[in-house]
């Protein structure tokens, strides 16, 4: 699903500098991947989405080069096969629950909005709790309310590629297990590979497979092998 192979990343006019020699991720996974924060998760997680191009190297996500692809068309393919859920959950505020879960249709005639996508929309809202907000606007929901509006709209158009960066960072614990096994079960039952930021290591037994992102940059410039523990 992803391979990273002799990845370089800079910011212009900054110190922080990414380097991966190689990094593997199996379709039909959850991965999580923990580590202090400013060691760049967020950052790979953007070049993965191809938001960000590395300076070089290769990043192939279902055997695409992202890098090898206009601004347009990875824009396309990001909208068709991966989803989002970004820390600032990106939301709209003049929209309501319900239209910003379905942004995805709206932002690309490729996507229609159709009724089926309105349905699970609808379903997905009702899965996280919200099912009696779907007309209020996003500007009078909770922190934590935003959050599970942003990973119903990842969630919408089945995406074979979940990319969540801490999805549970403003949600209580049992609200917290009840959104990984919401994730889980896209990759359960439909094949949805799942590569998830975390600082909550309560949530890790859920996951196949953890990535130390600080002891895995470690490991990657001496050129061995990932180092990772598998739950």
């Amino acid at each position: 699903m992803i391979r990273i192979r002799n990845l370089a990343f800079a910011y212009a006019q900054s110190v922080f500098d990414l380097q991966i020699d190689e990094l593997q991720i199996q379709a039909s996974s959850a991965t999580a991947m923990v580590g202090p924060s400013g060691s760049g998760k967020t950052t790979l997680l953007n070049i993965i989405a191809g938001i960000l191009s590395p300076d070089s190297g290769c990043v192939s996500v279902m055997e695409t080069d992202l890098a090898g692809l206009s601004d347009a068309a990875r824009r396309r393919f990001r909208l068709k096969n991966i989803g989002l859920v970004f820390q600032e959950f990106e939301l709209i505020d003049y929209l309501n629950v319900l239209d910003n879960v379905l942004l995805p249709c709206r932002v690309d005639r490729a996507f229609p909005l159709t009724s089926d996508r309105r349905d699970r929309a609808a379903g997905l809202i009702e899965d996280v709790g919200l099912k009696d907000h779907l007309k209020k606007s996003v500007t009078r929901l909770s922190q934590g309310e935003r959050q599970r509006v942003a990973i119903c709209r990842a969630l919408l158009m089945r995406p074979p590629l979940l990319l969540a960066d801490e999805p549970t960072g403003n949600l209580d614990p049992v609200t917290s297990d009840q959104i990984v096994k919401l994730l889980l079960r896209a990759v359960q039952d439909e094949g949805t590979t799942l590569l998830m930021v975390t600082h909550n290591h309560s949530l890790l037994h859920h996951f196949s497979r953890t990535i130390d992102f600080a002891e895995f940059l470690t490991t990657s410039a001496r050129g061995a092998s990932v180092e990772e523990s598998r739950r």
